[in-house]
């Protein structure tokens, strides 16, 4: 049976593990991924990603992708929308594969039935020979058995297609990976389990990182709102101290408020309450421990803190999913971008603004599309910039020279009135240019010249490639489509308009 292609996606915050990680790549057994896509999820990119070139082996495969720093789930769909491989394997940028993990890798996505979305690989957490483990490493030991979890996850790229990748409103690494496994398996697809294996060593951490983890709580809140409340059934998750923990705040809140209403007998049964809840959390907690002197005073100290932390963090994320639900924005996959202020509109030219005439040379032929000078208009009077971002191959083809080009755009200007910009990609499909949508160096590039972030913009276009290099450069993707639009580019957009004026209507109007 023949092997089949793969492109590998690390979305990565700059770590050191990740040069071991391209080291273990470059020194494993195996054929070789496509490309190697390693997504720039930092806050500051003023330095480069690599501080050396990656290994000889696979300097040639590696590709690095900016992302707008708003977490994994974004720069996971960053990542897999710049592929093109038909299986795409996800590696967190802290894991180290095994010398046999190409090779296993291979077989398990060649042994995939055509019903398996996904294949799961092994984790394991390297923890010391002897001493009990700490809480910290207890909780990186249960990546083990987790499901579905994507530090090492392949998925067949049709599949993400089809169900929209990552729902970018889970902006941490927390949920967001069993909420895409419970989409693709509601979908009819089945995620198994694979051969080939990582090691996830245990990151150093302080004292309070158990205190910070608790923000996962707010996502927690928004899974039960996407998927019901056995969502914890369906993903295989086990039930948290939620309600014991609630339990606790409100006990010890109880005893703060009766000691201020001078109710002393309700003021000690509260504490009395409280103690007893936060005395037993804190020995489930240190009873597997070490139990030395540092490990105990975390313990303690944290114990009184994360009840509190957990609860605050709940009742936001309920908050937050209750507002969503309240104006409509369920729908799963692909950045929440109606949550952002639009301040620039990035448009296709061909099929978008005017008729496409396939590699046109003549301006006289330039026919701009019913209703797109009424919705431009509308778009200048709420002094929102406008540009244009069009791929415009004949040129790499020699179909096209890029004067007569500009040409054909400074007739689009004269009809459609001024914009703020044209940027072209004057490359072919087989150029590997970074410009080239679906590619999102158009986006970026636009948003730059503009002075706004591509969060804040939105891209509109009549075909898949718009909306992708939209979604790859964290921006807000809207098709319209065409008599020549698929009908699948259509089901897998996350955003449809009917026409130029409804997206007009829809950002003119949107929190102004």
């Amino acid at each position: 049976m023949q092997a089949v292609a793969f492109d590998i996606v690390v979305p990565t915050v700059g770590r050191p593990s990740l040069h071991r990680l391209l080291q273990a790549l470059d020194h494993g057994d195996g054929p070789r991924p496509q490309r190697i896509v390693l997504v720039d999820d930092r806050d500051d990119r003023s330095d480069p990603l690599l501080a050396t070139r990656p290994p000889p082996g696979i300097a040639d495969l590696v590709r690095v992708l900016p992302c707008p720093a708003s977490g994994p789930a974004t720069a996971r769909n960053l990542g897999w929308r710049a592929s093109s491989a038909p299986w795409v394997a996800f590696l967190d940028d802290d894991v180290r594969p095994t010398a046999a993990w190409l090779e296993r890798l291979a077989a398990d996505l060649t042994g995939a039935g055509r019903d398996v979305a996904g294949v799961q690989g092994r984790i394991r957490v390297p923890l010391a020979p002897d001493g009990a483990p700490t809480d910290w490493e207890r909780n990186v030991a249960g990546l083990a058995e987790a499901r579905w979890v994507t530090a090492d996850m392949a998925y067949r790229r049709d599949v993400l297609e089809r169900v929209g990748g990552f729902d970018e409103r889970f902006p941490r690494a927390y949920r967001e990976d069993v909420e895409l496994g419970l989409r693709v398996t509601a979908a009819g697809y089945r995620i198994v389990q694979g051969q080939r294996v990582v090691d996830h060593p245990v990151p150093p951490a302080d004292a309070w990182v158990s205190v910070r983890k608790q923000a996962g709580n707010a996502d927690d809140a928004l899974m039960r709102a996407l998927h019901g409340h056995r969502w914890r059934h369906r993903a295989g998750v086990a039930s948290g101290r939620r309600p014991l923990h609630l339990a606790t705040t409100a006990a010890g809140g109880g005893a703060v408020l009766a000691a201020m209403s001078h109710r002393p007998r309700a003021a000690a049964i509260a504490a009395a309450a409280w103690l007893g809840l936060t005395a037993e959390f804190a020995w489930r907690r240190i009873r597997p421990g070490p139990r030395d002197r540092d490990e105990l005073a975390t313990m303690l100290a944290t114990s009184v803190v994360l009840p509190v932390v957990a609860t605050y963090h709940w009742l936001r994320g309920l908050i937050r999913a209750r507002r969503l639900a309240a104006a409509g924005l369920w729908r799963p996959g692909g950045p929440l971008a109606t949550e952002r202020r639009v301040e620039a509109v990035l448009l296709d030219r061909d099929g978008t603004l005017v008729e496409d005439v396939p590699y046109n040379r003549d301006p006289s032929r330039v026919r701009p599309l019913p209703g797109v000078r009424d919705a431009l208009d509308r778009f200048r009077g709420a002094g929102l910039a406008i540009a244009v971002v069009t791929n415009q191959s004949g040129i790499a083809r020699g179909r096209l020279a890029r004067a007569q080009v500009d040409a054909v755009n400074e007739r689009v200007e004269e009809l459609l009135g001024p914009l703020d910009g044209w940027f072209v990609c004057p490359h072919g499909p087989e150029d590997g240019c970074e410009c080239r949508k679906p590619a999102p160096g158009l986006v970026t590039k636009a948003a730059a010249d503009l002075g706004v972030d591509p969060t804040s913009c939105a891209v509109v276009g009549d075909i898949q490639s718009d909306v992708d290099a939209a979604l790859a450069a964290g921006a807000r993707g809207i098709l319209v489509p065409r008599p020549s639009t698929r009908p699948e580019e259509v089901l897998a957009s996350p955003e449809v308009a009917a026409d130029l004026a409804v997206v007009a209507d829809r950002i003119v109007t949107e929190d102004r």
